[in-house]
């Protein structure tokens, strides 16, 4: 984790020499939904048309969306805990660990740093993407299911880089917004280990990483 002066620099952390790849790691929340509400509108209207055209009925279609918000919130909290929280063995991996979260501990207000990079997200969608094609499409034989699926998993995530945002910039009084932000903060300052969930804490009371105090 980042040093306590570094913690409250106002400056962004500089990650790469070049000001060509500097600037691509610098996101506005504004870049994610320009890139990614067209694309869960798109596998949307796909859903509706094939589903017209198979003559099923359009509850499948809310079902396959609220399926794919779920799996979304289960796909954050492991790539959160196993992924951007990988312990590193060397000193390459260690700053391939700051370069992926490390920053985000070291400057959490930083607004520029808060949502994910499309050179990350775009990756990691066609590889979930894959994922659906590979095990709805072929091992369960389901293709309807896969568009409505995969819609509901992309606003899942917009969903959490728009909560990691507002969590971090934003103030709570009440209800569910005061408790995901104090849930995220206590893993910022109080739990880095531990706490990996952030539009939901749902998965951390599942698999025992939601501590008590």
């Amino acid at each position: 984790m980042a040093h306590p002066d570094i913690v409250d620099s106002k400056e962004p952390i500089r990650l790469f020499k070049s000001d060509f790849l500097e600037f691509f790691t610098h996101i506005h929340p504004a870049v994610i939904m320009i890139i990614w509400l067209p694309v869960a509108v798109f596998f949307l209207v796909r859903a509706v048309q094939q589903h017209m055209t198979a003559g099923v009925s359009a509850l499948r279609i809310v079902a396959g969306f609220v399926i794919g918000v779920a799996v979304w919130t289960l796909a954050e909290y492991v790539l959160h805990r196993f992924v951007f929280h990988f312990r590193p063995q060397t000193p390459s991996q260690e700053r391939l660990s700051f370069l992926f979260h490390g920053v985000h501990h070291a400057q959490p207000r930083s607004k520029t740093r808060l949502v994910m990079p499309p050179a990350v997200s775009i990756p990691l969608a066609l590889l979930f993407y894959g994922l659906y094609l590979l095990l709805v499409g072929v091992v369960l034989g389901a293709d309807l299911w896969i568009a409505p699926l995969f819609a509901g998993f992309i606003v899942g995530y917009l969903l959490y880089d728009l909560i990691h945002y507002s969590l971090h910039h934003f103030p709570a009084k009440r209800g569910f917004f005061l408790m995901v932000r104090r849930h995220h903060m206590h893993h910022h300052f109080k739990t880095p280990d531990q706490r990996f969930g952030v539009s939901s804490p749902f998965w951390d009371v599942v698999f025992g990483t939601n501590p008590k105090d």
